[in-house]
């Protein structure tokens, strides 16, 4: 498979109660969703054509991990303590990243990852 014709990134976040996560994911990420294309669906932009989408399936609800890069892990665990959003410990490997987790209210992780310099 050739990755030249690959163009989006969209992680897919099942939940159970789409209200509850739709309130839980507008504090991690500080915003409302960018669109609600249907009932059941939330999408937020996260970095041009990479998307995180939220929608209604409780039959696979609570067992996705989506990993989200960050430029500093310490200004998202303020954003993050600022939204009232409880995050795991910092995990460093040295040279490499630096990694940090929160859990929706389904169970899902959503982990943030700062690249380190070798």
């Amino acid at each position: 498979m050739s990755i030249v014709n690959l163009e989006s990134v969209i992680a897919v976040v099942p939940v159970t109660d789409q209200a509850a996560a739709v309130k839980w994911y507008k504090k991690l990420l500080g915003r409302d969703a960018d669109v609600v294309p249907v009932e059941g669906i939330a999408e937020w932009q996260l970095a041009e054509k990479v998307w995180l989408q939220v929608g209604t399936d409780p039959d696979n609800a609570g067992n996705t991990t989506v990993i989200i890069s960050v430029s500093d892990i310490d200004t998202q665990r303020i954003a993050c303590a600022e939204s009232n959003v409880s995050l795991g410990e910092v995990v460093e490997y040295p040279g490499v990243v630096k990694m940090v987790y929160a859990i929706d209210p389904d169970g899902n992780k959503i982990t943030f990852v700062q690249e380190l310099p070798n």
